[in-house]
Formats: structure tokens, sequence, C-alpha cells
């Protein structure tokens, strides 16, 4: 059975601006350190993502962080133990895109409302795919391989169902851009293989086109 979700113009979604955020590790070899210590305290890492899309000239796009020159991301994040998938990704959603709260510091640091504020304003659909990590090492693969009890990091990315419009705060280091899905397909080398299997897992999805 495929999933409908209705895409809006991307001009529907003006940027603003935010304090900027820091990524908790500055190269991936301390991210790997960090996923194995936090393994042993905590068992398998559970990380979400939003696959928010709109249409421009007639064809689907997807909204990715870019951080840099060329490193581009969906937004999301890892759970906390005790975190759902849906309210944990609506959190990091609004971290990611919501306005800074009143009187929130400016010092970069990362935080997630306990209390949700503004989360539920965020619509988790459909999950469109999940990526296993057997180790403590960087690629995951789009399955659970056989041989692996103990996976160390399961990416779960769902589907994000935008309002008609919605201001999209953006955190000064970073950038939001709008890719069509042929310019991710089969484009490994740019977008690595994760993200340039999106266009594939949303072949099942049925898109309606609004003005």
């Amino acid at each position: 059975m495929s999933t409908t979700i209705t895409l809006y113009p991307l001009s529907n979604y003006p940027f603003a601006s935010k304090d900027q955020q820091l990524e908790e590790d500055p190269s991936v070899v301390a991210r790997l350190q960090r996923l194995e210590h936090d393994y042993e305290q905590y068992g398998m890492r559970r990380t979400v993502e939003g696959i928010m899309l709109v249409h421009e000239h007639g064809h689907p796009h997807v909204l990715l962080t870019q951080v840099g020159s060329a490193f581009f991301k969906l937004p999301g994040d890892y759970l906390k133990p005790h975190e759902s998938d849906e309210q944990g990704l609506k959190a990091r959603m609004h971290l990611r895109l919501g306005p800074d709260p009143p009187g929130d510091a400016a010092d970069g640091e990362m935080k997630v409302e306990e209390d949700g504020a503004g989360a539920d304003e965020w619509e988790v659909s459909d999950v469109i795919g999940q990526f296993w990590r057997p180790n403590f090492e960087s690629f995951m693969y789009p399955y659970k391989p056989a041989h692996i009890t103990k996976p160390k990091e399961v990416k779960t990315w769902h589907l994000i169902q935008l309002p008609e419009t919605r201001i999209l705060t953006v955190p000064k280091n970073q950038k939001i851009v709008a890719l069509p899905l042929f310019e991710l397909y089969d484009n490994a080398i740019r977008y690595g293989p994760q993200l340039s299997s999106l266009p594939a897992l949303l072949s099942r999805v049925n898109f309606v086109y609004a003005s």
C-alpha cells in the first residue's frame, strides 16, 4: 500500500536565522568513539531523521541541512533511551529548524527541550527506510546483517508532512538546500550511499502537488 503525501511549493517556506548549533563531535572518529562509550552504557543507539519534501519546477525536492561546503544530511539526531521515535523526532525537528526559545543562551549548545514545547507542530508520517551499523565503523547497511546479533546503531527515516507554509529557522553556521531527487539518484560519490538511495525509497510514495 502506497503512502500519499502533499508537496507544497518551495517558495512557501521562507528561512530565518538563529544562533549557531555546534556539532557534538569534531570528527567522524570522535563520533564513533562516543558511540562506543554510549553503547557500553545504554546499548544500541537509535537515531531518527526527517524527510521534508517540497516541489519546484514540477519535481520533488528534499530539504537537506548543509554543513560546510560539501556535507549534507537530513535533520535529526540520536534519541535518549526512554524516547519514542515519533516524539523524539518531533523534538529534534523543532530543535534543528524551530525558533530559539525565548531567553536562550547564545552559546551554540544544542539542548532538546524536556517539555517538548513547539515540537508537536511537526507531523511525523511513515517510515521510509532504516540503516544498521553493525560495528563501531562509519558504514551502515540498509538491512541488518545476518551474522550481527548486536548492532551498534539503527537509523530510521520518517516522512515529515509539512504544513502549507512555515518559516524554517536555520542555525547561522548551517543552511538549508533543496535538492531535486534526480540530483540525488545514483550519486553516491557526492552525497553518500544513504542519501543517494532516497529517490528509490520514495518511489512507493504518491506525491500530491499543491499550488
